[in-house]
């Protein structure tokens, strides 16, 4: 039975991980994966609970427990300490990783535009782009998250160096919302259902939008793959039959986004996921839904774009050299299609 466990409960996996290591056997051991998520309540993951409230990891025979994580860079940092099998995040993690020395891949591709929106506060209307963050301090999930690689980016592509602007680690959902109210925050980068809720109340307004691809095109000069699911490469070497699974529960399910409205998707999901206005959510999900892929396939021209942008603010990645096909796998999907 697949089920949600808080970030408390990675712990006890992790002990799991450790008897399995010193006598349970391999087939008890593989019986179950867990698979963090940086986020479930944001829209860009939405696939992960979709796909577990839609049966498919079950119809796999798949036995799934989705961890709940403040951000994508805590959820890295858990798959690489061997405390989950497998992580819904940023696909660009997967670069900045190996710049690191670490090899991480991506085996089912969500979305082909990030779903992240720049909002400025309405305190703030002297702010009218990105090269007005000079002496700002813009609200990131957190440090080393996906959206601080973007905040940088878009920071350096208007023209600012780093010490222009001081990037907060603010999460997202209330305690961004209340980041922006405090003024503790200028600007920031959040998702759906946040977008949605500051934009009602008038409280904040869109700087840049990222939720297409043409708008993504405009903003980031390129097309900017993000929400993926991936696994340690090593991992993957000895787990083929259970990632095969898993990419047929994942493509399934974004095959049933593209047929479905956003109504229809949003009946499926929890109902606390739409933080209190269940129409709010349904409408950000309506503007936000041609940001998910149609069948788990990564955009041809993603992966060179991704590692160009991160390449101009990070000195972990100047004058590394980059293997991208490493980054990430089409043969599952291709395998599920």
């Amino acid at each position: 039975m697949t089920g949600i466990i808080s970030k408390c409960a990675l712990r006890s996996a992790a002990l799991a991980l450790a008897i399995a290591a010193t006598g349970a056997s391999a087939a008890s051991a593989a019986d179950k994966i867990t698979i963090i998520v940086g986020g479930m309540e944001k829209q860009i993951y939405l696939p992960a609970v979709l796909a577990q409230q839609l049966g498919y990891f079950k119809d796999q025979g798949l036995d799934v427990e989705l961890v709940n994580s403040r951000a994508g860079v805590e959820a890295e940092n858990e798959l690489l300490a061997g405390a989950v099998q497998g992580v819904v995040g940023f696909y660009d993690h997967t670069v900045d990783l190996q710049s690191k020395g670490k090899y991480i891949q991506s085996i089912v591709q969500f979305s082909q535009a990030p779903g992240e929106v720049e909002l400025v506060s309405a305190k703030h209307p002297e702010i009218k782009s990105p090269a007005d963050f000079k002496g700002a301090t813009l609200g990131v999930t957190g440090l080393g998250s996906s959206t601080d690689f973007l905040s940088q980016y878009l920071a350096i592509r208007n023209g600012l160096k780093p010490g222009d602007y001081t990037l907060l680690p603010v999460g997202a959902g209330n305690t961004f919302i209340a980041a922006v109210k405090q003024d503790q925050i200028q600007a920031g980068m959040t998702t759906e259902p946040t977008i949605a809720q500051l934009l009602k109340t008038g409280e904040a307004s869109v700087l840049v939008d990222m939720r297409t691809p043409e708008k993504t095109k405009e903003a980031l000069g390129g097309p900017y793959p993000a929400a993926s699911f991936y696994v340690q490469s090593a991992w993957l070497d000895d787990h083929k039959d259970e990632a095969q699974k898993l990419a047929n529960a994942f493509v399934k399910t974004m095959k049933f986004i593209a047929t479905h409205s956003a109504e229809e998707i949003a009946d499926k999901m929890p109902k606390d996921y739409y933080a209190g206005n269940r129409d709010l959510y349904v409408q950000g999900l309506a503007g936000g839904k041609a940001m998910f892929t149609p069948d788990g396939r990564m955009p041809a021209d993603g992966p060179p774009t991704v590692l160009k942008i991160l390449s101009t603010f990070s000195k972990s990645l100047q004058g590394k050299q980059i293997d991208l096909s490493k980054t990430y796998t089409t043969a599952f999907v291709d395998a599920a299609r």
